[in-house]
């Protein structure tokens, strides 16, 4: 009697990319719900890629400071007494304890445990009751340094010593984007929050417009025509789509005041979805943003965030066009929880199967193989 052995999530989602796009089926099921699976991408993809942390500008001052996790390492991020910006460990040199939560604005790093202290350059600055120690030195210690960049505009953070500077790795978001000079965009909102479901789900959510007439029917469903959506080829480090906006939304066109852009660059809407997890909507009015983290295989925190181009936060009327815009993608954030943690429900149903692809998800595809590229079988 032949016995089939079953084939591990990495080895299943390595077999799913292996066919033409034409042929191409929705990931396997495991590859979301197996935590095993989870485990593989916390080492090989979020310990090695860069993620984001969001705007630079939400850090404008010295000792403002973020807070956040890669792979379950703790980490901060700061903007240091030079104006420029650090990332290091969020985990204090003697007793271990997590040293800042959440965001704010720090003159040093205090521990709460044993309030040891650190410089916002993350050297030791004093530690009480050490005098008797004979091995302790205070210049010896210091928080580790984490490599973090400013990238168009976004703060960008990797544990991987020898990953390639964005600028280098991103080039062709720069090539494809760069009119709209996202660098200059101000952000004017930052939030967060968890939904019940796997951090794929949401990032191939964002990746295809296909669902949005369904989804999306009580808000910007009636607007979007399928017929007209182009998926072009993306590349190894992001893929991306556009739709081409009429005047429904005025924040989400070129403000009439700029004679720069032209033609449909002063309409294009972008999606951009730079691996493994920023997600970045760009108009050339307005913008928003996702950055997954995941938190366990049935969970994703979310750290969503938008604002608007210079001269549209330069019009009088800027307050109650975002105002307006804000409430709509709040609107369909929540369709998005809940077209999103129905899918995972569904996955971890035992008679679900994935399907085939629509020509409008490759960028869908594409994830499924950068995914594949990174996880050894």
């Amino acid at each position: 009697m032949t016995r089939h052995t079953a084939l591990s999530p990495a080895a299943e989602l390595h077999a799913n990319v292996s066919v033409p796009f034409n042929q191409a089926r929705a990931m396997p099921k495991s590859v979301y719900t197996s935590p095993d699976f989870l485990a593989l991408e916390q080492k090989h993809i979020f310990a090695h890629d860069w993620l984001s942390a969001g705007r630079a500008d939400a850090l404008p001052n010295p000792g403002d400071y973020l807070t956040m996790q890669i792979a379950g390492e703790p980490i901060i991020v700061l903007r240091d007494r030079d104006g420029q910006l650090r990332a290091m460990s969020n985990v204090c040199r003697h007793r271990m304890s997590t040293l800042l939560e959440g965001r704010g604005n720090v003159r040093s790093i205090v521990c709460p445990y044993h309030a040891w202290t650190y410089n916002l350059d993350g050297s030791l600055r004093g530690a009480p009751a050490m005098a008797l120690n004979e091995g302790f030195c205070k210049d010896q210690i210091a928080l580790p340094t984490v490599r973090c960049a400013e990238w168009l505009g976004w703060i960008m953070v990797t544990l991987n010593p020898d990953a390639p500077d964005p600028q280098v790795a991103l080039k062709d978001v720069e090539n494809l984007v760069g009119y709209l000079d996202m660098a200059s965009y101000r952000e004017t909102f930052r939030e967060s929050f968890r939904w019940a479901t796997n951090w794929k789900v949401l990032a191939e959510n964002f990746m295809e417009s296909y669902h949005l007439p369904v989804c999306h029917q009580g808000t910007i469903g009636g607007a979007v025509d399928l017929l007209k959506m182009t998926c072009p080829k993306g590349s190894p480090a992001f893929n991306y789509h556009y739709i081409v906006k009429n005047d429904t939304i005025p924040l989400s066109l070129a403000h009439p005041s700029n004679t720069r852009l032209q033609g449909d660059q002063r309409r294009i809407t972008w999606l951009l979805s730079i691996y493994p997890s920023l997600l970045i909507t760009l108009t050339p009015g307005y913008f928003w943003y996702l950055c997954l983290t995941p938190d366990g295989p049935g969970h994703v925190n979310v750290l969503f965030g938008g604002g608007m181009s210079t001269d549209w936060c330069a019009d009088p009327q800027a307050e109650s066009h975002l105002a307006a815009v804000k409430a709509l993608l709040d609107d369909v954030n929540d369709e998005d929880k809940g077209c999103t943690e129905k899918v995972y429900r569904g996955l971890c149903s035992a008679l679900a199967t994935p399907g085939p692809l629509s020509h409008l998800e490759r960028p869908n595809f594409e994830f499924a193989q950068y995914l594949a590229s990174r996880v050894p079988v």
